[in-house]
């Protein structure tokens, strides 16, 4: 349980850090308002067809009695929405970051930098970069649809559809944000995706003590923007942890890109 409470402080360091750095902190702005403004352009959208999309996949209860078509409907309604949110906050962060990524390299090196010991730095071009942060996010949001997927089906299950379900949905987006964000640092090092996911495995409650605040503070609006640079300073601090959880200041990892 200790875990969880260090990683909410590796979310709470992040924020102070951006807080105290100003200028860093409006630097980290920019790709997150880019991303924000097309996100939410496509949840308006969404909030506005989801009704006439679950009437089209449900031609079979017209026929139904009151009040069993508009309950069924407004149920699938609401499912739709919240899978949407769900994907949203996963997705936010991935593409926040794919913009960002001259921003939020610049970012996390500083944070490094000011932790003291070696800066690392990939020796890759920026292109080469992007690509791999494309692949690898592609990669985890094929894992998170499929526990979306899964989730949307038990989503029907009376009362645990309703509860327990989307803790557990809270629980995945916080862990893959954490993902996400710790790659920032991690792909420095030469990490690749496989080794990333065995580190954030060995310290499951270290990282959603991270990401599972971040995931419920990212639903509320606006919210997500204010916080990237934040997130991406504490994951930075998070990864640090990860890669060194003995405090040793040996944080060097080998160059694993053509695994």
């Amino acid at each position: 349980m200790n875990d969880l409470g260090a990683g909410f402080g590796y979310l709470v360091k992040g924020q102070r850090w951006v807080i105290g750095h100003g200028r860093w902190f409006g630097f980290g702005l920019l790709p997150g308002l880019i991303t924000l403004v097309v996100y939410a352009g496509a949840l308006v959208g969404l909030g506005y067809g989801a009704d006439d999309f679950v009437a089209w996949a449900t031609p079979f209860a017209d026929d139904w009695a009151s009040p069993w078509t508009g309950l069924l409907r407004t149920t699938l309604t609401a499912l739709v929405f919240v899978f949407g949110l769900f994907l949203a906050v996963i997705t936010f962060t991935a593409v926040t970051l794919l913009v960002g990524q001259p921003f939020y390299e610049s970012l996390s090196e500083e944070v490094e930098r000011g932790e003291g010991g070696e800066v690392h730095e990939s020796g890759l071009p920026l292109w080469r970069e992007l690509w791999i942060s494309a692949r690898d996010s592609v990669r985890i949001l094929l894992r998170v649809a499929l526990f979306g997927i899964a989730l949307f089906a038990c989503g029907f299950i009376p009362v645990v559809g309703q509860t327990v379900v989307p803790a557990i949905g809270i629980c995945v987006s916080g862990y893959f944000l954490a993902e996400e964000l710790t790659g920032v640092a991690l792909q420095r090092r030469g990490l690749v995706l496989k080794k990333r996911l065995g580190l954030l495995r060995r310290r499951r409650l270290l990282v959603l003590g991270f990401g599972v605040p971040l995931a419920l503070s990212f639903l509320v609006p606006f919210v997500a923007v204010f916080l990237m640079p934040g997130a991406v300073a504490g994951a930075t601090l998070l990864a640090r942890d990860l890669v060194d959880p003995q405090g040793s200041g040996d944080t060097a990892a080998p160059k694993e890109w053509a695994a």
